[in-house]
């Protein structure tokens, strides 16, 4: 796992308080801004000329507000692979959330603003895409999986076991969902295998499965 002191990030934000916000919470804990701009396309131009590892930009931006930011989270996701994103916003676009995940969930995040309760929390979600992990809302997952198809499978998903996939879904280890559930990590294993079974993801040499259990809804 990387270090704050070593993680560059990139900034795109149209609030100019929250902007500046942001430039502060993360410099005050060692990382280093390498650009803070107020809309998608000044992003990427930023992340063209020195990419960062980890890219974060709103959603709905300017000039129409409504999902250039997510869009041009894609276009970096084609065009600068090394490059993390964490899309950090008030709204979920299930579509272009479906699509950014497309490709694997490594190097991404996606976090809801006011679901966000305290600092430390944006920020190990901030180090863990950095260091090539997955942080998504639990909320961000289950629009995700209410907007697809395959619900055949979800159903067949206890509640617990769809706790377990949320958890998953941030990017957490077994022990990790272990402490937030309140149960043994044996438990957890148990859940765990339960829902690749419930999802036909059987062991394979290379075992993506906990990615591939989340973005099984993800497909069209």
């Amino acid at each position: 796992m990387m270090s704050a002191d070593s993680i560059t990030v990139a900034i795109a934000e149209d609030s100019a308080i929250l902007r500046d916000g942001l430039v502060q919470l993360l410099t005050d804990r060692g990382f280093a801004v390498t650009a803070a701009v107020g809309d998608a396309a000044s992003l990427q131009e930023a992340v063209t000329a020195d990419p960062p590892d980890v890219a974060v930009m709103d959603v709905r931006m300017p000039p129409t507000f409504t999902d250039e930011g997510v869009r041009a989270a894609i276009s970096l996701r084609r065009d600068h692979p090394e490059v993390g994103i964490l899309v950090f916003s008030q709204y979920v676009e299930t579509r272009y959330a479906a699509e950014l995940l497309a490709g694997g969930a490594a190097r991404i995040g996606y976090l809801l603003k006011d679901r966000v309760a305290d600092v430390s929390d944006f920020v190990e979600a901030l180090v863990r895409v950095a260091s090539g992990g997955t942080a998504l809302d639990p909320e961000v997952v289950t629009q995700l999986m209410g907007a697809s198809r395959r619900t055949d499978s979800l159903d067949r998903l206890t509640g617990r076991e769809r706790d377990v996939l949320a958890l998953m879904a941030e990017g957490r280890t077994n022990s990790a969902i272990a402490a937030a559930l309140v149960v043994s990590e044996g438990a957890v294993e148990k859940h765990v295998a339960n829902i690749f079974s419930k999802l036909d993801l059987p062991a394979t040499a290379s075992d993506h499965r906990r990615v591939l259990a989340v973005l099984r809804y993800l497909e069209d």
